[in-house]
Order: C-alpha cells, then structure tokens, then sequence
C-alpha cells in the first residue's frame, strides 16, 4: 500500500511562513510522498515562491508539484518553479517523475492543464484566433499529460497518478456556481487520463468545489483544494496488486 498525501491552493504569502510546516514535518507518519497541485503562492512572485520553498525544504517524504494560475500571475512560473527545485521539490509541467516508495515504483504525470469545459458545454477550436489558442493550450496540457502516463507505464511504475491544477471532472465542482466552469478544468484532461490509464488523479483550483469524484473511465478524482480538504493535506491509499 502506498500512502498518497495532497494539497492544494495554499497560497503562501510573506506572513505564511511555519503555518504548514508543523504538519508536514508529520509526514513520514503518515505518507509516502507528497503532492501539490498548483497554486502554491497568491501572487507568483520570487519572494512568495521562497517562502513555499522553505516551508517544504528538507521535507521526510518526496515532493512533487505543479503550478497554478496563481503561480503564473507575475509572468514568472520559470523562476517561480526554480526556487521551488532548489527546496527539493519536484516541479512537473507535461512531464513525469519516478518517486521509490516501500518498495513500489509510483509514477506522477503533472500538468497544470487549463480551462475549456465538459462535455456537451466546452468550447471549441473554431472562430476566432484567441479561442482557437484557448482550447489548443488546453488540449497540449491534456496531450502532455497523456503523454507522461503512457512512458510512465512503460518504465514499468506499478501505480500512476496525475496531477493537475485544473480539474478533469465537474463532479469535484460540484458547490461553484455552473457559471464558471469552463474556467475551472476541461474534459480533456480526463479523456487523456482514461485512455493514457492511472490510479488516482489529483488537482485543486476549484475553492468551493467537492472533493471527491471520478473520470468516465472509473478513475478516482480528488479535489485537494486546501479550502475543500480544510487541512494541512489529506491521504489517499493506492494499493499494488
């Protein structure tokens, strides 16, 4: 058994330092390794990255971590994920990583992926070029994605999981208004998910949104939005056969 924990939308700021730490310094206790699904700072600035930064250095467990929206405000994710690797995180963006653990070999497929909508209200390509860019990122997220689950599987991981910032799913929606949902995730994520194969997808974004939920394909989905969970992470159990 291997013992996932996640968390998202923590937006760290100047006067957050040590609020987080106490529980993560728990972690060997509980889990074998640690996700973050974006969205890590309020604002993505330099300053904010470091304090996220320290707050995770030197952490018992594995930690692997996407951006967010938030992350990318500031216009500088490249910075913002290089101080988050010099504090030993693990920063994923169309790509996969091997994390040991017990024994297992568990593969995690990052993306921040990207807004759109679900099937039967999702946008198209078509009309004009800023839509057409819109869901051409988004599908690059989803592809990237797929793409990551697949050589994972061919390294030979016993257990996949993605993570996202932007949800794959409406169910872990379920709470914000219907509104704003094509800003929230896109189905593509999930279609990549499904037919690339994983055990557990994870994301966050959505504040008043459901944590649980699952893809068409019978994949667990859990929004770990920190304002959902109400904690400093949550486990999840993935079991090798």
């Amino acid at each position: 058994m291997i013992r996932v924990a996640a968390v998202g939308d923590i937006h760290m700021g100047a006067e957050s330092q040590g609020l987080l730490r106490p529980a993560f310094d728990t972690l060997d206790e509980c889990a074998d390794l640690l996700l973050l699904a974006g969205d890590l700072t309020r604002h993505g600035t330099p300053e904010e990255a470091r304090v996220v930064a320290q707050e995770v250095r030197g952490l018992p467990v594995p930690v692997v971590a996407v951006l967010g929206n938030h992350d990318h405000h500031d216009e500088q994710p490249e910075k913002v994920a290089a101080i988050l690797r010099e504090g030993g995180v693990t920063v994923l963006e169309g790509e996969g990583t091997v994390v040991e653990c017990g024994g297992s070999r568990v593969g995690v497929a990052g993306t921040k992926g990207f807004g759109g909508g679900f099937v039967g209200r999702s946008a198209g390509e078509f009309g004009e070029p800023l839509m057409k860019e819109f869901v051409r990122y988004t599908r690059h997220c989803a592809d990237t994605l797929h793409t990551a689950l697949k050589e994972l599987e061919e390294e030979g991981c016993e257990l996949r999981v993605a993570l996202t910032h932007f949800s794959p799913v409406a169910d872990t929606l379920a709470g914000e208004p219907l509104e704003i949902f094509p800003f929230l995730g896109s189905y593509l994520l999930a279609e990549a998910i499904d037919t690339a194969g994983a055990d557990l997808s994870v994301h966050g974004h959505a504040h008043r949104g459901t944590e649980h939920g699952m893809t068409a394909g019978g994949v667990r989905v859990r929004n770990v939005a920190q304002p959902v969970i109400r904690r400093a992470f949550n486990v999840y159990q993935l079991h090798t056969d």
